[in-house]
């Protein structure tokens, strides 16, 4: 017999920690599931589950393998063969080993919700639909809605890279002629202009000292921005930067906002898609917290679900937070008001997603011509400030 720690939601929707002794976590898991509890995880006590895999899987091919899935149970085959010819044809070699893993536990009885829980690399978002679908009779239907949402998630977040691309290329471009400038061109004027011994003008002077001191020290200078990078890598791993980096990414100018939306966006979606699968809202709250990158809409959410316990509605305890919009809180108060939170919470999703698209084209556009004028005033600058020596000596010549 082992000890094993567990978390679990009972009938009211409230999420326990616990410990339990057991011959192995299936049996564990069994026991709590007939008692009538919504078993989230089970570990072995003093360890991080069984270790198998770590990091996550890419969304798109998961997405793809979902959308096989449901095409075959909805063709009449049983579960465990589904997962058979998944796991033969599967090219994904990252994919293939969970999934003949998964396959395995559930030929050996696990549920497949247990069986995707314990590879310990699936969005916690999928696997407590999973578990609703399986309590609920209805697993193609609540994949269904799962596949429906992450569709819609890979879009948007598609569409968002998609934009970004062409300023950040700008970006680079610029940065690689400055670069070039200062430490080829300028370098090969201030050699000449050495051999004349005339006086330089000021301009002149201020860019012969800077690529001077940019061709001395460049190799310190990449050494040091990318002991930095390093530096600040590490740093924003640990869970008092990542809540800095949070505030400072909201009180950004112009991309707070959007950035403040885009989360929003996300969990209005997750809340939505989980409501509709039949998951109760305390429960769903907590997945969605899973589902967030935001620490501090982590906490937010934490607090929310306390005062959710309480009775209080969920747009009141959102509201109290501080942290979401006041269009957001008061759409979900319509939607609580009337009924029909999860569709409510589907169009605070879709205004907000839209939202986000369009200023963040605003923004960019906006970038762009920046970016341009920046560029154009240093190459300006640049060569101003080599051509002035020449004319100055055609002019003392004449």
């Amino acid at each position: 017999m082992a000890e094993f720690l567990l978390k679990y939601a009972d009938a009211r929707g409230q999420i326990h920690q616990a410990s339990a002794i057991g011959r192995n976590e299936a049996e564990v898991r069994e026991r709590y599931s007939r008692d009538g509890f919504l078993v989230y995880a089970v570990t072995a006590k003093g360890g991080g589950g069984n270790g198998r895999n770590s990091g996550s899987v890419d969304m798109e091919k998961f997405l793809i393998l979902n959308q096989q899935f449901v095409t075959l149970i909805k063709a009449g085959l049983p579960i465990l063969k589904a997962l058979d010819l998944l796991a033969e044809r599967l090219t994904d070699a990252k994919l293939r080993g969970p999934l003949t893993a998964v396959r395995d536990e559930v030929r050996t009885g696990s549920l497949l919700s247990t069986a995707f829980q314990s590879q310990g690399i699936f969005p916690p978002m999928y696997i407590t639909t999973v578990m609703a679908g399986e309590r609920a009779g209805s697993l193609v239907e609540v994949m269904e809605r799962y596949i429906v949402y992450q569709k819609l998630a890979l879009s948007v977040r598609k569409k968002l890279i998609t934009s970004l691309i062409y300023p950040a290329l700008l970006f680079s471009l610029v940065l690689a002629l400055i670069v070039f400038l200062i430490t080829f061109v300028v370098p090969k004027f201030s050699e000449l202009y050495s051999t004349l011994n005339a006086e330089l003008p000021t301009p002149t002077k201020i860019l012969v000292a800077i690529s001077t001191t940019a061709s001395n020290y460049i190799l310190v200078g990449f050494l040091a921005l990318v002991a930095a990078g390093a530096g600040i890598y590490y740093w924003s791993r640990t869970a008092g930067a990542q809540e800095t980096l949070d505030r400072v990414k909201m009180g950004f100018p112009l991309f707070g906002e959007v950035w403040t939306k885009f989360q929003v966006a996300q969990l209005a979606r997750v809340l939505s898609t989980l409501l509709v699968g039949g998951i109760p809202l305390l429960q769903a709250i907590h997945t969605a917290g899973e589902s967030v990158s935001s620490v501090l809409i982590r906490r937010a959410l934490a607090q929310a679900s306390q005062l959710v316990r309480e009775g209080q509605p969920l747009s009141h305890s959102l509201q109290k937070t501080g942290i979401f919009p006041e269009l957001a809180v008061d759409m979900m108060e319509v939607g609580e008001s009337t009924g029909a939170l999860p569709t409510m919470l589907g169009s605070v999703a879709e205004f907000y997603e839209e939202d986000v698209q369009n200023k963040l084209a605003a923004i960019l556009s906006l970038i762009e011509p920046v970016i341009m004028l920046f560029m154009g005033a240093f190459v300006a600058f640049v060569l101003i400030a080599l051509y002035l020596p020449i004319f100055s000596l055609a002019d003392s010549l004449s």
